[in-house]
């Protein structure tokens, strides 16, 4: 009788533990273009890079620490293509290369995801107003319940005709479009639960 109530007890336990597992990799990090041509010097420097890539890489701490999946997003380029090392990728972290705006266009994101279980995806990256919104957009089309890390993105000054649209600007913008498919959210507030 008490090897039966040992073996369920076993049972049990290790079903729960499954659960765990399983939960946790239901949601997953998406680092999307957080390369080398953003940051200084690079061809296509953006505004405050940085600061956003730092961001990046307390998410990729907290993902790394639970165990659950990472995925990086890389935009071909013919130079400066290297991840930046803020956020640099460690073994078992899956590397998607692209060479259109969206993440989920024609490169097998969707599917990894699905294999995985993945319901939910936490989004930060470069540039807030095209790779970074066409993810969101796409994802949650996909039927992804999506959380978008605000300050680990950045983006740069566009111009149009004779205006320039400074960084901020462009990178708020993005944001007040994006509610509408994404809980928005501060690397402070998603690392505390609130």
């Amino acid at each position: 009788m008490k090897r039966l109530f040992l073996l369920l007890i076993g049972m049990s336990m290790s079903g729960s533990l499954f659960s765990q597992t399983s939960d946790s990799v239901k949601t997953a990090l998406l680092i999307i273009d957080v390369q080398e041509f953003y940051f200084a010097g690079g061809k296509m420097e953006l505004v405050n890079p940085q600061p956003a890539a730092d961001n990046a890489a307390l998410l990729l701490k907290y993902f790394r620490e639970k165990g659950m999946p990472v995925i990086h997003i890389k935009h071909n380029s013919s130079s400066q293509m290297e991840i930046n090392p803020t956020v640099k990728p460690i073994d078992g972290e899956k590397i998607f290369i692209k060479k259109e705006i969206s993440s989920f266009n024609g490169i097998g994101l969707d599917e990894y995801l699905k294999s995985l279980g993945v319901k939910n995806l936490v989004i930060c990256g470069m540039q807030t107003h095209m790779c970074v919104e066409g993810a969101v957009r796409a994802g949650y089309d996909l039927g992804y319940k999506i959380t978008l890390v605000h300050d680990a993105c950045a983006t740069r000054d566009l111009k149009w005709e004779d205006e320039v649209i400074p960084a901020k600007m462009v990178h708020l913008s993005t944001l007040v479009t994006l509610k509408n498919y994404a809980e928005i959210v501060s690397t402070k507030e998603f690392l505390s639960g609130k």
